[in-house]
């Protein structure tokens, strides 16, 4: 197994999968911080502040925080400014489903990535439109299983594929890590990204 290069403060295999999609090996180690939203905190500055605190908590509790880099991120389902976070159960579930169905809505992801006592953040913002679902799809969905902690209650990676008519934005982000972004972010303090075959 390679040697990782960074650590990842997030339990998400998605997360992980993706850093390695991009030759990145990591290290993964999780922050338990309070995810509740502030009052009158806008969804940029809720996924910002979050994926920034994870990183500092994960940098701060290694003994070798110092001589790795810590990456962080989080992600927000927003319809018409309000967040939508991974459902308590059925219901709530339920309720957002039937709130994204039919209409465009975005999904926030900011990043952020402590390193040398600093924290350098990015933020991709992606829009996605779901066609119109009935009550009788929603609950066969949710039957699946996959959106029980999803945030929005959807995986774009999984069975609610069928439900999405268009993107605009990152894939990767939806998914929970924006690799452009990751990529800058990881490039800025010199860390080699592998190039991909046929690039000169």
């Amino acid at each position: 197994m390679a040697r990782a290069s960074i650590i990842l403060g997030s339990a998400s295999p998605r997360r992980r999968e993706l850093l390695r999609q991009i030759g990145v090996e990591c290290e993964v180690h999780t922050a338990d911080i309070d995810e509740r939203v502030h009052d009158n905190e806008a969804p940029a500055e809720y996924v910002l502040r979050l994926a920034i605190e994870k990183a500092e908590r994960v940098a701060s509790t290694l003994a070798h925080g110092a001589s790795l880099p810590v990456l962080a991120a989080d992600t927000a389902v927003v319809v018409e400014g309000r967040i939508l976070g991974k459902p308590a159960d059925r219901a709530d579930a339920v309720t957002q489903l039937q709130q994204l169905s039919g209409r465009v809505h975005e999904v926030l992801t900011g990043v952020a990535l402590a390193f040398d006592d600093a924290v350098a953040t990015r933020l991709s913002v992606s829009h996605v439109r779901f066609r119109q679902m009935d009550k009788s799809e929603i609950a066969a969905y949710w039957d699946t299983g996959e959106p029980v902690d999803k945030a929005g209650s959807y995986a774009v990676q999984g069975i609610a594929a069928v439900f999405i008519e268009e993107i605009r934005g990152s894939y990767s982000g939806i998914m929970g890590l924006p690799l452009y972004e990751t990529a800058q972010l990881l490039r800025s303090i010199g860390h080699e990204i592998p190039r991909t075959q046929g690039t000169t």
